[in-house]
């Protein structure tokens, strides 16, 4: 019974984890799933089962193929996918775009905070320093703890809006308005693909440690808590997608487009939306930081994980304060296309080393 219940409380963490990396602001907020999904129309849900797909089938392999060859940080994994100058390239833009992610995320919660709650912008960009600095400094149990609180909250906020929509909502039929959607975009194979791959890449940075550091679990229990973490996002994107697929094209309008479907279920509703984006933020800037340091750990740099957190907070801070539009515009591709290498690399090499 005891070892039951130790199986069922990993696969859990591991669920919460796998979400809490992947949702950040983009996706709480509903903007990636209107860029990446909701502008392809009824098509975007195959896509958005298309992703359940390859989250499952990547995390399994990432997750083995980090068990058996004794992997602590996504540098390692991508240079035993890809060895030599593509693998170099592959990290360096990585571990670039998640420094810059980090900034970003610095940047935009002093900016949420200053816009929404009127909180000077520096002084949220602080509070964001600290609370990841005390959660990255209980190391791997931190970063599980804090999803662990994090995605029931989302899942629960989400779940929420979406049922008062179609309590409130004065459609009827459904579908004959999802099916009368005109459609913005054609490419949806392609888009999902990018933005599997690309969450993909970034949850490996997390998915590598938790396969070699918790010495209590199994491959089994981890790939299980990937699944169900996987079908979980998916079901919630899911949720989001639907009700942006009925707001089109008023939502194009909004930054954040999940905060005007849920204005018209009072000021309360959008105040937790706001939390929970803000919360998603923070549960981005760990997964980031987290894998930048125990990348820094396990090289040549000779840093422990601590001095690896410092540091990367010591860069990414005055990142935040300066305008990169050029960095991002390049890198968000740049990281895009490597992101389909890395899948397809991870496959191979798995299938062939079998």
């Amino acid at each position: 019974m005891q070892t039951l219940k130790n199986d069922i409380k990993i696969i859990t963490q591991t669920a919460a984890v796998f979400i809490g990396t992947i949702v950040g602001a983009g996706l709480a907020s509903g903007q990636e799933i209107t860029q990446f999904f909701t502008v392809y129309g009824m098509k975007s849900f195959f896509g958005l089962a298309l992703c359940l797909v390859i989250y499952i089938v990547l995390g399994t392999i990432i997750i083995k193929l980090s068990i058996k060859h004794n992997l602590h940080s996504y540098k390692e994994l991508i240079s035993l996918v890809s060895p030599g100058a593509l693998g170099t390239t592959i990290n360096i833009i990585t571990s670039f775009f998640m420094i810059s992610s980090a900034a970003i995320i610095l940047a935009g919660s002093g900016a949420l905070l200053n816009q929404y709650f009127r909180i000077p912008k520096l002084i949220g960009s602080i509070l964001m320093i600290i609370f990841t600095l005390i959660v990255l400094l209980r190391n791997t149990e931190g970063l599980i703890e804090v999803n662990s609180i994090i995605v029931p909250c989302l899942i629960t906020v989400i779940t929420m809006i979406f049922v008062l929509y179609i309590i409130f909502s004065k459609d009827v039929s459904y579908i004959n308005t999802l099916n009368s959607v005109k459609i913005q975009k054609s490419n949806w194979l392609f888009s999902s693909f990018l933005y599997s791959g690309f969450n993909i890449l970034c949850c490996s940075g997390v998915l590598v440690p938790l396969s070699v550091e918790n010495k209590n679990t199994t491959a089994k229990n981890l790939i299980l808590g990937t699944a169900l973490g996987a079908i979980f996002l998916i079901i919630i994107s899911s949720m989001i997608n639907f009700m942006l697929m009925l707001n089109i094209p008023y939502i194009f309008k909004y930054e954040i487009p999940l905060l005007y479907i849920s204005s018209r279920f009072g000021k309360i509703i959008e105040l937790i939306l706001l939390c929970i984006i803000w919360c998603e933020m923070f549960s981005t800037e760990i997964s980031d930081i987290y894998s930048i340091a125990k990348t820094i750990q396990h090289s040549s740099l000779k840093m422990n994980y601590t001095q690896s957190i410092i540091v990367i907070i010591i860069i990414a801070l005055p990142i935040s304060w300066l305008g990169f539009t050029n960095l991002i515009s390049f890198l968000y591709p740049a990281f895009g296309l490597i992101s389909l290498i890395f899948m397809v690399q991870c496959i191979y090499f798995y299938v062939r080393h079998k």
